[in-house]
């Protein structure tokens, strides 16, 4: 890699990414899932199939990389004034994104990939630094709060097995109560 590849954040890779995305989300919808390959993809994103062979290794890894992108928060998560409140909707919003259609065929996408790439970890990256910016958050207010493992184990876990195998049985009901649980693991809020 030359030095000029190194000091250009948004050079040419960044462009081979979006564009090869962008033409797997494209032709996903046009022509399905199923009839995806690696020459179609290519041919629409405007590079040779061995730029996709050099950079993602098949179209499985390719896949894990579009959804590991599709699956990253749009912001931060929203404040409602309490650490309970942000957790409560915070779950019902990762519960809904991550259930739908979409959201599971992203996640089994992302997990298909090479365990040495680290999809799945980036994934569950992304749900740790939410949880950490409300706990941050709610900190800040003078709130106890438990550390981020907990609220992933107590939390985002049983609400991963829900979305992958019983969708069905989500409800706001639940994921009010996986956050009571996570709270009496953990730091109780004060003022509760």
């Amino acid at each position: 890699m030359s030095a000029r590849a190194t000091t250009r954040p948004g050079g040419r890779s960044a462009r081979v990414q979006q564009s090869v995305h962008q033409a797997v989300r494209d032709l996903e919808a046009e022509v399905g899932r199923d009839a995806l390959t690696v020459p179609l993809i290519a041919a629409r994103a405007g590079v040779t199939p061995s730029t996709i062979y050099r950079r993602w290794g098949d179209l499985r890894e390719l896949l894990s990389d579009v959804a590991v992108e599709r699956l990253r928060p749009d912001g931060p998560p929203a404040d409602h004034g309490s650490l309970r409140a942000d957790l409560e909707a915070w779950a019902v919003q990762f519960a809904e994104e991550m259930a739908s259609t979409a959201g599971r065929t992203y996640i089994r996408d992302a997990l298909l990939g090479d365990p040495e790439q680290g999809n799945a970890l980036r994934c569950s990256d992304y749900a740790a630094e939410q949880l950490k910016a409300i706990g941050v958050r709610a900190a800040g207010r003078g709130e106890g709060v438990p550390d981020v493992e907990t609220l992933l184990d107590a939390l985002v876990a049983p609400l991963m097995y829900r979305i992958l195998f019983r969708p069905s049985d989500l409800s706001e009901a639940y994921t009010d109560g996986l956050v009571a649980s996570a709270l009496g693991r953990g730091a109780t809020p004060s003022g509760s």
